[in-house]
């Protein structure tokens, strides 16, 4: 494949693997080798179209072919890229953190939502099992005085959601720490937020090449009904949160009932139906402290 596009014009290298792409029934295929192709050759959109008839190197060649054969053999773009934008942030990506989904946008929905209504001057926001930081990031993006805390067990992770914070300007008012759930920590908070693992351990082998070969398990795996996360948060959150706190949580299809159980045999409130995501599946759920 190097061979072939050794010498292509940009354009012609993009449609040709998108044609690739297509054939192998690639869900987005023009858009990934868009990415893919930008990647290497350094341009955006506007300038992949302006320079479509500058031909490709032998490095740009050798580089969008060794993606490609990454992205036909299954690894998503996001995990060849390294990055992946979540609420219009640029966030880096590691190998144990989760690539951040459209659909957990509607945790960051909801949550605005919450401290919009709430009105507290300065909100003091935690945020679960981060990964990438992605959630908490992108709350402190739109909330100037909000600051916050995210946890993550693994090192690793906490490392790429400091570097993210900090390549975004948030590091003043970002602190990560490493502990299981929120074991290490105290209140009050205003808002807690997460994105648990959800996924049953025995759905795992069903799904698709691309989440099962390349998302972390530790991302993935909710135990054998896919609860078990939402059984240790939702009474750690009930024990943070100040009175008329809310907790906003993220679920699997078919998992809401339960989450809202859980939620309120802790004692939280839900005083709204879970709310749904631009699929239509019902993803996140809020329950709020209410004082007694």
């Amino acid at each position: 494949m190097i061979e072939a596009l050794c010498g292509f014009p940009v354009g012609a290298a993009r449609r040709a693997v998108s044609k690739l792409f297509k054939e192998a029934g690639l869900d987005s295929p023009d858009l990934d080798a868009r990415l893919l192709i930008g990647e290497v050759t350094g341009l955006d959109l506007t300038g992949l179209v302006s320079q479509a008839e500058r031909s490709l190197t032998v490095d740009e060649a050798g580089r969008l072919a060794a993606f490609a054969e990454r992205r036909l053999a299954g690894e998503p773009v996001a995990r060849i890229l390294g990055t992946r934008e979540f609420w219009g942030l640029l966030l880096r990506l590691g190998a144990d953190t989760l690539v951040p989904r459209p659909d957990t946008e509607t945790v960051v929905e909801v949550a605005l939502e919450y401290l919009r209504a709430d009105a507290c001057p300065q909100p003091r926001v935690l945020d679960i099992g981060t990964g990438s930081g992605a959630i908490l990031l992108a709350l402190l993006s739109e909330c100037r005085d909000a600051t916050g805390i995210a946890t993550d067990i693994n090192l690793e992770t906490l490392k790429i959601a400091r570097v993210n914070a900090a390549e975004l300007g948030l590091s003043d008012r970002a602190r990560f720490v490493a502990c299981d759930y929120a074991a290490a920590l105290a209140g009050p908070f205003d808002l807690v937020v997460s994105n648990p693992p959800y996924i049953p351990a025995g759905d795992i082998a069903a799904l698709d090449v691309e989440v099962r070969e390349h998302d972390p398990r530790r991302a993935l795996d909710g135990g054998a009904d896919g609860l078990d996360a939402y059984r240790r948060i939702v009474p750690e959150a009930l024990r943070l949160l100040r009175p008329g706190g809310a907790l906003v949580v993220e679920f699997g299809q078919g998992q809401s009932e339960a989450v809202v159980g859980l939620m309120r045999a802790a004692g939280l409130t839900v005083a709204s139906p879970p709310r749904a995501d631009l699929a239509g599946v019902l993803r996140v759920a809020l329950g709020c402290n209410l004082p007694a």
